[in-house]
């Protein structure tokens, strides 16, 4: 990871900033690796920096379940299920407008953009 990456975290909130050396180097503590890796794999699973700082807040809040997390894990499974959705009609209307293009021919009578430009509905 980047050390720009680490500083926007830090700024983000997602990231205590560390302690410097005698020599100005920034010394990170094992939690702190640990916290990158969190952070690292949780965006991989679609994760948004807001949500992950809520996770990472759940460790240390009193109270808290696992159960807690499973909710906000379902709840991401539910955005992931909408946008598969979202891509998949983007999908069909896309191959439908290559599939009407045969690539040959002016630009100006490209069907391609002539189906952009439609306004939708029509």
């Amino acid at each position: 990871m980047n050390l720009e990456t680490v500083r926007y975290y830090e700024r983000r909130g997602l990231l205590p900033k560390p302690p410097r050396t005698a020599t100005g180097y920034r010394a990170f503590e094992p939690d702190a690796v640990r916290r990158l890796r969190f952070i690292r794999h949780a965006q991989a699973l679609g994760f948004s920096l807001h949500e992950i700082k809520e996770l990472l807040a759940l460790r240390v809040k009193a109270g808290v379940s696992s159960a807690d997390v499973r909710q906000r894990a379902q709840a991401k499974l539910v955005d992931i299920d909408e946008k598969l959705k979202t891509l998949r009609a983007m999908k069909k209307v896309l191959t439908r407008f290559t599939e009407s293009c045969s690539g040959a021919g002016p630009i100006s009578r490209c069907p391609i953009l002539a189906a952009l430009e439609r306004e939708e509905g029509q």
